[in-house]
């Protein structure tokens, strides 16, 4: 996911701490980390003899902390404890309903890890701890430590890639008192058309495991929205799932050729799927689901209106079919640190993963033609040593109609970390992917904006592309007014598309760039995780391109 960056109130930290900063000329700005993991409690037994006693859990206490820890001189400033008075911080329960242990179970050391990979992947926490500890007559007490960040984002954003521009303002709040509940509001200036939009996202309904999501969004060209009800497989052990998704969306599309738009059409686009799961839970190390569901896809393609250019129109489809599913997922996970965050808590999911699902449309159904359709994704990782990890994924999808493949594209990506130091990391990837009959409105680009960092967006167009970046990653000690954590990076990309575009332009064969990134960790902010300064300069393409390009974008990774 990507998100603008420059935070408005970000930016007012650092304007404010900067002012308290100044006049205070011992404060030390290097430091490991915010909230170091607390320290194991002496005279509890190992989490393997444990389990081998049969030990049952006692009490779970919560030790939610605020987002300054004010028992550090170097945080107990005023503006931090002005901070911490106004956050709200989150609810004992809405941390306890996340815990997969509860009291008078048996103690279980897995489903303690798994849940603290569940709490740290809510975006109002910053970390996540859990220990033993107390031991006493067979019983073991845990406790759960965790860290609020600030979720209240009222302000302005600012983003560049591609040689395009974003601005917009947002009103936006993550942990509504508290609850997990987020609210935003926001009105963007985007590369393609201006969006005011107002979503509310509630992950805690009912039994604290359901996720209630809509959102509304007029646009320039049309409208978007969308509400979805999902239980999902939250845990490994997890028996049951269930959950619905209605999209409606009326935009005006662009087609890209070499950065610019060459053509427009209008979609109306209305979408549909319910689904159930069945699982008998986590068995030895491997977890086996199965789905089944029902699917409405309906598209209806016209001309842009106000568009007096080169008009390309997709012909209408529309596909309502059942569907059945089966995933296969290995219990396999290790923590990172300076892999794709700064300074952060990283899970890595190191196993095997197979999903594949098949439907099929039927005419008589009310589909436009008959067709089966499917799709198939597999993942597997490998620690080629202490220091070396390797990650591989490949998904395949598309359709089968009348004897011919229809919009199938098979994707593949290798992602390869070389931990050099605890501050010097290499970085390595190479993606591709090739289509057959791709529609019209699935255009496969290659730009600024995907990878490519020296073109413009959505730069090369065609059925097939390939893209290889190497970045030679480095992170600092230096965490400036404690607020965000600094790292660099310098890169090669290397990329080309084949085939013909759909305006007929053919590739401009393979494109490379090098550059340099300035990399900002927000550690206390829930509302982006790294913001991206890059200046990249393309290697080949036409004279039209810039000499420089600048990125400036908040991204989830490094």
């Amino acid at each position: 996911m990507r998100r603008s960056c420059a935070r408005g109130l970000a930016c007012l930290l650092v304007l404010a701490t900067a002012s308290v900063q100044a006049q205070d000329d011992t404060a030390d700005n290097s430091v490991p980390a915010p909230t170091p993991a607390p320290a194991p409690t002496p005279d509890i037994p190992s989490p393997q003899d444990l389990e081998a006693a049969g030990a049952l859990i006692g009490t779970i206490s919560i030790d939610n902390q605020n987002i300054f820890d004010l028992s550090d001189p170097r945080e107990d400033k005023r503006l931090y404890r002005l901070a911490n008075r106004l956050h709200i911080k989150t609810r004992e329960n809405v941390i306890r309903q996340q815990l997969l242990l509860q009291p008078g179970e048996r103690y279980s050391h897995r489903k303690l890890e798994e849940s603290e990979r569940i709490l740290r992947s809510a975006r109002y926490l910053y970390d996540a701890w859990i220990r033993p500890v107390a031991w006493h007559d067979g019983v073991v007490d845990i406790e759960v430590t965790t860290r609020d960040v600030w979720t209240l984002n009222p302000g302005v954003s600012f983003g560049r890639k591609g040689g395009k521009s974003t601005t917009g303002f947002q009103l936006e709040e993550l942990n509504i008192l508290g609850t997990g509940v987020s609210l935003a509001m926001s009105h963007n200036s985007e590369v393609d058309r201006d969006r005011t939009s107002v979503q509310l996202k509630d992950p805690h309904l009912f039994d604290g495991r359901t996720t209630l999501d809509m959102s509304y969004s007029d646009t320039s060209d049309g409208h978007a929205r969308r509400v979805s009800l999902d239980r999902p497989f939250y845990a490994l052990d997890t028996r049951w799932a269930a959950g619905g998704f209605v999209f409606d969306e009326e935009l005006v599309q662009p087609v890209y050729d070499e950065g610019h738009t060459r053509a427009k059409y209008f979609r109306d686009w209305q979408y549909a799927n319910v689904y159930g799961g069945l699982s008998e839970g986590l068995v030895g190390d491997w977890v086996q689901r199965w789905t089944f569901g029902g699917t409405v896809d309906d598209r209806h393609y016209d001309t842009a209106p106000e568009w007096t250019g080169r008009s390309l129109v997709p012909e209408d489809r529309k596909f309502i079919y059942p569907w059945i599913g089966f995933e296969l997922l290995q219990d396999e996970f290790q923590k990172f640190k300076n892999h794709d965050q700064i300074g952060r808590t990283e899970d890595f999911y190191l196993g095997t993963r197979f999903y594949g699902r098949v439907g099929w449309a039927d005419s008589s159904f009310g589909s436009s033609r008959d067709a089966l359709l499917f799709l198939a994704q597999a993942a597997h990782a490998e620690e080629m040593s202490d220091r070396s990890t390797l990650l591989f994924s490949a998904n395949l999808r598309g359709r089968l109609s009348d004897g011919d493949w229809e919009n199938t594209v098979i994707e593949g990506a290798v992602r390869y970390y070389v931990q050099q130091s605890k501050k010097a990391l290499l970085f390595a990837t190479v993606n591709g992917a090739a289509g057959q009959r791709i529609d019209l409105d699935e255009q496969m680009v290659l730009g600024g904006d995907n990878g490519l960092r020296g073109y413009p967006l959505r730069y090369q167009s065609g059925d097939a592309r390939a893209l290889f970046t190497i970045e030679q990653r480095y992170f600092t000690d230096w965490y400036p007014w404690r607020l965000f954590r600094i790292g660099g990076a310098a890169f090669f990309d290397m990329g080309r598309t084949w085939g013909r575009s759909p305006l007929g332009t053919p590739s401009q064969g393979l494109l490379k760039d090098i550059g340099v990134g300035l990399r900002i960790g927000s550690s206390r902010s829930g509302l982006g995780n790294v913001i991206h300064v890059d200046l990249a300069v393309p290697l080949d393409g036409d004279s039209s391109i810039d000499n420089v390009q600048l990125l400036v974008e908040t991204l989830e990774k490094f």
